[in-house]
């Protein structure tokens, strides 16, 4: 497919009916509804486990070693999307400490919501769905449920986050909101509102840095959750075990040691969470006493046979729940492991477990679950800086897709909203197409990346999502992405101008290797880089003198060709490297 020239209503009529050749037709909780999206991929097929063992050093000291443009560059990588020149640049004028503080100074309030972008144009000549309540251009996430627009509103709220995502500044939130979501995994295409999804959105961004234990209450009682693991289902007479038996598995105690909670647990938290229904029409929750068990509940030895008094007050019952659960060492142990692989590496050897896991548990412990003390500790300490944890993570997609768009500076262009909602589907097209869609993992467990063993990161990388990956740093490299009014690529000129000595070729493909990439290149590749930007010729004043004929006149088409297409062909090629899947 060239995007160049393919026209931008068939394409996207394309990306709509993938699969069926019209909208996914489906019937839930409000009737007959209508997806943009094709149903979900199938979970990533597994690939052969590493030959090799990477083990990391350190553990969390603080980290006393040289803080320059290797380091900076490790940690906006591992807690944001690329690197953005401008904001290394900034982290360079503070010292590692202020630089970490500066990473986790997450703004207090929280962002504007999404507003319609989906429909723009007239009864003449519509495109998209026009919303018969909320105007073009207003918030749309207080908007009574509607079958028709569901879809387009999920697709808004996507795009949404993606903009959010792509124009942070140097702060770790959108990672963590991201980590989030794959702990306290949902599917906007099980629960089919994208008020709800907004919203359960919203919370997990509000306590990202909060505390883990007030968020787990939240996160229990709202309505994505409760509508996705069948919460509201949950009675007296026929007890639901699917969410008692993923907040201790998947979302708190776990199963990473062979002494944990039974299924007479399971069934004894599904009681005590009896009884808590949905508002639809407002979204809102509520607890309805004469679907609770008001029975005592008794748990196992693993919780030190606790009982948990029965009664009315469902909010009391579910506090007590939550406290039993949270004394246990194993929670705050399997929260610091998957936060461990989500910022640092999948292989959690004997040493990190005994040098980083275990007295970082201690300090979450200790901090009464407050997730802002770990966070601090891990991305100050010398486990996070060693130099064998720099290009050990293969890239998760959204890092692909957003953050290749950070590290060229390139931002949504929308000279109207659905030029903007147009361009941003693009970016959910490109997401699925390399299998990381936010706000649809595969299932409850999140992302296989992060949880499949022995393969973890490695299970992204396969003959269709590499191609996939290179197709899309292709088109902006090469050509663009086209909506009605707008383009979507790299700007070559633009990106290269913004480093100290774009004139040197030998300089210039140090900068862009040093920005692109999380690991020095070799000599002999440097000097194959070199040479596409020469043409191949022997004098580095080829590119010297090409150089200051645009500059001195960049009106001139011809001297701008030269350059732009010596660019070009130089980005597509890094773009391509091994090296540029890791980070």
């Amino acid at each position: 497919m060239t995007v160049s020239t393919l026209n931008r209503r068939s394409f996207f009529q394309k990306l709509r009916s993938a699969s069926t050749g019209k909208p996914e037709e489906r019937t839930g909780i409000f009737g007959k509804v209508k997806s943009l999206l094709p149903p979900l991929e199938q979970e990533l097929p597994l690939v052969p486990p590493p030959t090799t063992t990477i083990v990391l050093n350190g553990g969390l000291e603080p980290y006393q070693g040289p803080w320059d443009y290797e380091q900076a560059a490790h940690l906006l990588r591992r807690t944001g999307f690329g690197v953005k020149k401008a904001d290394l640049d900034l982290l360079l004028t503070l010292n590692v400490s202020d630089a970490v503080d500066h990473i986790l100074d997450v703004p207090a309030n929280p962002p504007s919501p999404p507003v319609n972008n989906y429909f723009n144009g007239d009864s003449n000549n519509p495109e998209g769905y026009e919303d018969p309540i909320v105007p073009l251009g207003q918030v749309w996430v207080d908007a009574d449920y509607d079958g028709n627009l569901e879809g387009y509103r999920i697709e808004s709220f996507r795009g949404w986050w993606y903009g959010l995502m792509l124009n942070q500044e140097a702060s770790i939130l959108e990672r963590l909101t991201l980590f989030w979501h794959n702990h306290f995994s949902t599917q906007t295409q099980a629960v089919f509102y994208g008020k709800t999804n907004y919203q359960h959105n919203a919370k997990l961004r509000a306590n990202a840095l909060g505390n883990f234990k007030e968020m787990t209450k939240v996160v229990t009682l709202e309505p994505m959750m409760l509508y996705y693991l069948n919460g509201y289902l949950n009675s007296k007479d026929a007890p639901d075990e699917n969410y008692a038996r993923e907040l201790q598995e998947l979302f708190t105690v776990g199963k990473d040691n062979p002494d944990h909670y039974t299924e007479e647990d399971i069934v004894a938290a599904a009681r005590v969470l009896t009884g808590w229904r949905i508002n639809f029409v407002q979204n809102t929750t509520f607890f309805y006493a004469l679907e609770h068990d008001l029975e005592d509940k008794q748990f196992s030895s693993f919780y030190n046979n606790t009982v948990i008094q029965g009664g009315i007050d469902g909010n009391a019952e579910l506090d007590a729940l939550l406290d039993m659960i949270f004394a246990k060492n194993e929670v705050a142990e399997h929260l610091c492991r998957k936060l461990y692989r989500w910022f640092i590496y999948y292989n959690i050897d004997a040493a990190a477990e005994q040098n980083v896991i275990l007295p970082l548990a201690q300090i979450f412990r200790d901090n009464n679950y407050d997730i802002k003390p770990v966070m601090e500790t891990v991305l100050n300490s010398t486990h996070f800086f060693d130099a064998l944890n720099k290009g050990c993570f293969i890239k998760t997609p959204v890092d692909t897709v957003i953050g290749t768009l950070r590290s060229f500076n390139l931002s949504i262009p929308g000279t109207t909203p659905w030029d903007d909602f147009t361009m941003k589907y693009y970016l959910t097209y490109f997401h699925s197409l390399m299998q990381m869609l936010p706000g649809d993992p595969p299932n409850v467990a999140g992302w296989q990346a992060f949880r499949q063993s022995p393969q973890y990161y490695r299970i992204w990388i396969n003959g269709d999502t590499a191609r996939n990956r290179n197709y899309y740093t292709d088109i902006l490299s090469s050509y663009y992405l086209e909506t009605n009014n707008d383009q979507l690529k790299i700007d070559h000129i633009a990106f290269v101008s913004q480093f100290d000595d774009p004139s040197n070729p030998v300089k210039l493909v140090d900068d862009m290797t040093k920005l692109l990439l999380p690991q020095p290149l070799s000599a002999a590749k440097k000097t194959l880089l070199k040479s596409i930007l020469l043409s191949g010729l022997p004098s580095d004043s080829y590119w010297t003198i090409a150089w200051f004929d645009y500059i001195n006149d960049p009106t001139d088409p011809m001297a701008f060709e030269v350059v732009n297409i010596r660019l070009t062909i130089l980005t597509k090629y890094i773009l391509n490297l091994p090296e540029y899947q890791l980070a």
